[in-house]
């Protein structure tokens, strides 16, 4: 079998097709119950807050920070998960963007929250800092930041298939076409978020359930 190696940009800008796949991660059976505490948990910290919502993909997690948002801005680099969003999403208190999660444009506006879903795992470690210090840029002080993404689960998550010498780790995804693509897919530890967020933030936070884990922090005052 040919295996592609893919940027994330080029993986989630595959044929229209493809797009009904970008969600099944989300259907999985035993991944439910994490899921509905997960989804239950992250709207009270977006309460009346004006949210910058990165790498928002086809809006699984903005549908429910919504509600409880004064207005969201979400941005996300692939056309074909921006259209799904829209589609998923006709609150007006959300606008979608076309936007480079590492070149964020600082004419958007200024928020007083930030958050990403299951975008920080496919962030190479070396560029982790600039996607921070670029979140942060377009941040009050004291501004809530969460993070969420999976935990590496044998049996659940699909095996790490390549290591690199920048400690990356990657993923080999069959999609229902066949076409098999190797995709970044690193899974941090609170350490490596304690060591990251020296002068980034304060009041952090890391939480781990079954399949999911948090990182959370405010901006520097």
């Amino acid at each position: 079998m040919s295996i592609h190696k893919l940027s994330i940009q080029s993986y989630y800008t595959q044929a229209t097709a493809l797009a009904a796949e970008y969600d099944h991660g989300y259907l999985k059976p035993e991944r439910q119950e994490n899921l509905r505490i997960v989804e239950d948990w992250l709207p009270d910290f977006f309460s009346n807050a004006k949210v910058l919502e990165v790498a928002c993909g086809t809006g699984y997690w903005t549908q429910f920070i919504a509600p409880a948002a004064e207005h969201i801005v979400a941005i996300d680099t692939a056309p074909e998960t921006i259209r799904m969003a829209r589609k998923r999403i006709t609150n007006s208190k959300v606008s979608f963007i076309d936007g480079d999660a590492y070149e964020l444009e600082h004419d958007i506006g200024k928020f007083n929250a930030a958050f990403a879903g299951f975008w920080f795992s496919h962030i190479p470690k070396a560029r982790r800092r600039e996607f921070l210090l670029g979140i942060n840029a377009l941040l009050e002080p004291g501004s809530k930041v969460i993070l969420i993404d999976n935990r590496y689960v044998e049996g659940s998550s699909s095996p790490l298939t390549q290591y690199d010498a920048h400690g990356n780790t990657y993923q080999t995804r069959i999609l229902e076409d066949g076409t098999a693509h190797r995709i970044l897919k690193n899974f941090p530890c609170a350490s490596e978020f304690k060591s990251l967020m020296m002068d980034l933030g304060h009041q952090c936070k890391f939480t781990n359930w079954e399949y999911f884990w948090a990182f959370e922090y405010e901006t520097p005052s």
